[in-house]
C-alpha cells in the first residue's frame, strides 16, 4: 500500500529481456535503499508496485511480469531515464494523498501541457474503461503520483500540477506524447461496483 507521495528518486540503469518474456529491472536509488529496504518489499516505480529481488548500496532489481509490461509499457523505460520511486506504506505513517495499491489500471497518452500560474496543467487521455471511475475533485494516481483531476471530459481529464509535484517527480519533465500509468482511486472502485451488483439485483 502507497500514498502516492514521492519522497525518492530513482534512475533506470538496465532493462533487459522482451516484452513476450517480462524484463528485470535495475533501479539506482541510494536514498531510498538508506531509507531502509529489504528483500521481497514492495515498491511503487512509475506506480507499479513491484518486488525487491535483489539489492546493495546502491541499486534495487526487481522482475517485471509480461501482465505488468502489457499494462504499464515498461518495456518503454531506458538507462538513465527518471522514475517516480516510493516505499511501501508502514503502520502509523501519515496518508498525506490517498490510499494507491500498485496496482495499474492502464496506460494513457499525455495530450498537452500547459503553464498556469506557478505550476502546469496537465491533459491526460482518458481511456473508455476507465471514464466512470475519473472524476471531477477526484483521486487518480498518474505515474504513482497522487492528484486530484481538476476536470474531465469524454476523452480526457486534467491536473493543476503545482511546482512541488513537478519539482519532485517525473512529471515536471514530461509533456505532451509521453505515456503515463494510470490508477484509478480504490474508493471509486468499489463504489462502482457495488452500484453494478446493486443494478444486477
Amino acid at each position: 500500500m502507497f500514498s502516492g507521495l514521492i519522497v525518492h528518486d530513482g534512475r533506470v540503469v538496465s532493462v533487459t529481456g522482451t516484452r513476450d518474456d517480462g524484463l528485470t529491472l535495475v533501479v539506482e536509488s541510494p536514498s531510498a535503499i538508506a531509507d531502509g529496504v529489504a528483500l521481497g518489499d514492495s515498491i511503487a516505480i512509475n506506480g507499479v508496485c513491484l518486488t525487491v529481488v535483489g539489492f546493495d548500496e546502491r541499486t534495487m532489481r526487481f522482475d517485471v511480469v509480461p501482465e505488468t509490461v502489457d499494462r504499464t509499457g515498461f518495456d518503454a523505460l531506458r538507462p538513465g531515464d527518471r522514475v517516480n520511486l516510493e516505499l511501501s506504506l508502514r503502520l502509523g505513517d501519515r496518508l498525506g494523498g490517498h490510499l494507491v495499491y500498485g496496482h495499474v489500471d492502464g496506460n494513457a497518452q499525455i495530450l498537452a501541457k500547459e503553464t498556469e500560474g506557478q505550476g502546469y496543467r496537465l491533459h491526460v487521455a482518458l481511456p473508455g474503461a476507465l471514464a466512470a471511475y475519473i472524476v471531477e475533485k477526484g483521486y487518480v494516481a498518474v505515474d504513482g503520483v497522487s492528484l486530484t483531476v481538476a476536470s474531465t471530459t469524454q476523452d480526457a481529464f486534467t491536473i493543476a500540477l503545482i511546482p512541488e509535484t513537478a519539482r519532485r517527480t517525473t512529471l515536471g519533465t514530461k509533456g505532451a506524447g509521453d505515456r503515463v500509468n494510470l490508477e484509478i482511486d480504490p474508493v471509486a472502485r468499489y463504489a462502482q461496483g457495488a452500484i453494478a451488483a446493486y443494478a444486477r439485483r
